[in-house]
């Protein structure tokens, strides 16, 4: 079977190994010519993006690079992303990476013409509506990682370096016009980047599949992701070099971040602020809190896990999915509390203020508080 295709839902992506080589067509097709391509410091000196450069110069196309992101990106960066796009007089942006990468390299897009603050634009009712849309520049996106899925979203996650808030700001136009999903980019990732990374597709498909919104065609998505993370994960983790495991996940992770159109929920309003407060990696921190938010949504969701857990062999309806999220984390040497994170019992109500406000707490199954956010907090310490 050939792991290819060109796919139109949710927006036009070229899969497959070796397409990276099709860069200039794609910036080309994004009405590209001067493109700056925004990565992050520890991807910008690898040989995966020096041959990326490479790509882009043999084509005419310069070889403008921004790099100053930070794991979780704030304000600064992308103020000085910005600065770096307009010097450099660029049309364009490939947004490069992981997570980090992909969402500084999209606002950088969306700010470049904008005149108002980027706190503006946050995901509220319908803020979206007072950016300039025709001032938002041509995105490629291209993946290095299988997890946050940003290559697939209309909205970027940049925390506020003042209130260390992480904020999320969207616009339709945000969505990537093109997207390049190679797989052999993902080949050299670390192994815990590998477990943190396809994790957090994880917990996308999971919370998607929990949230209580009508949204056929994510809930099918979300249950084929956890299918795909639960049978190629482990492959990918003991084998960096096995290109099957590493398409499937590159799959899940665009699957886990369009399903969640459908909604996220406590995972990822707890993991929000912790990663803001505590600068820890986002995916892994989903998975800490992953068994405790599981069993928190218990009443409403163990049903739909019954008939999952069917679908995906686990054996034991929805208890036995949450013993197997269990021993899954473990497998990848996942910690089993937020202590080991470095998370303290005092910045807890920082922490439930920071999760009560997150746009994700709208898609929890069960209502959120103060009160049992600061229940979870304690059961996931």
């Amino acid at each position: 079977m050939s792991l290819t295709g060109n796919w139109s839902y949710p927006t036009a992506i070229k899969f497959g190994a070796g397409r990276i080589k099709e860069l200039a067509a794609a910036c080309a097709q994004a009405g590209i010519k001067k493109p700056l391509l925004v990565t992050d410091k520890g991807l910008a000196s690898l040989p995966v993006t020096q041959s990326t450069l490479d790509i882009l110069e043999a084509a005419g196309l310069g070889r403008g690079i921004f790099s100053e992101v930070d794991p979780n990106p704030n304000e600064q960066n992308l103020e000085a992303g910005v600065a770096a796009y307009k010097a450099g007089g660029h049309d364009g942006v490939i947004a490069f990476g992981g997570g980090s990468g992909l969402d500084l390299g999209k606002m950088v897009a969306f700010m470049a013409g904008q005149t108002r603050p980027v706190w503006d634009f946050e995901d509220i009712g319908d803020w979206w509506t007072r950016a300039d849309a025709d001032a938002i520049a041509p995105i490629i996106a291209v993946p290095t990682t299988a997890g946050t899925g940003s290559e697939v979203g209309r909205a970027s996650v940049i925390t506020d370096s003042v209130t260390h808030q992480k904020k999320i700001i969207f616009h339709p136009k945000v969505l990537p016009t093109v997207v390049i999903c190679d797989p052999e980019l993902t080949v050299g990732m670390p192994k815990f980047i590998t477990a943190g990374t396809g994790l957090d597709a994880f917990a996308h498909c999971v919370e998607a599949f929990s949230s209580p919104h009508y949204h056929p065609m994510s809930q099918g998505m979300a249950l084929e992701g956890m299918r795909l993370v639960k049978d190629y994960l482990p492959r990918a983790y003991a084998d960096g070099t096995d290109i099957e495991a590493r398409a499937q996940m590159m799959s899940a992770a665009a699957m886990g971040a369009t399903a969640f159109q459908k909604g996220l929920g406590a995972i990822h309003a707890m993991s929000h602020p912790i990663g803001a407060h505590f600068n820890t990696h986002h995916g892994t921190t989903n998975a800490v809190c992953m068994p405790a938010v599981l069993a928190f949504n218990a009443p409403a969701i163990a049903d739909r896990f019954n008939s999952a857990a069917a679908y995906l062999g686990i054996e034991g309806g929805f208890d036995g999915f949450k013993s197997f999220v269990q021993t899954f984390n473990d497998s990848f040497g996942i910690p089993r509390s937020l202590s080991d994170l470095g998370v303290t019992e005092a910045s807890i109500p920082d922490l439930v203020k920071g999760a009560i406000i997150d746009p994700s707490c709208g898609g929890n199954p069960i209502a959120l508080t103060e009160e049992n956010l600061t229940e979870l907090f304690n059961a996931a310490l």
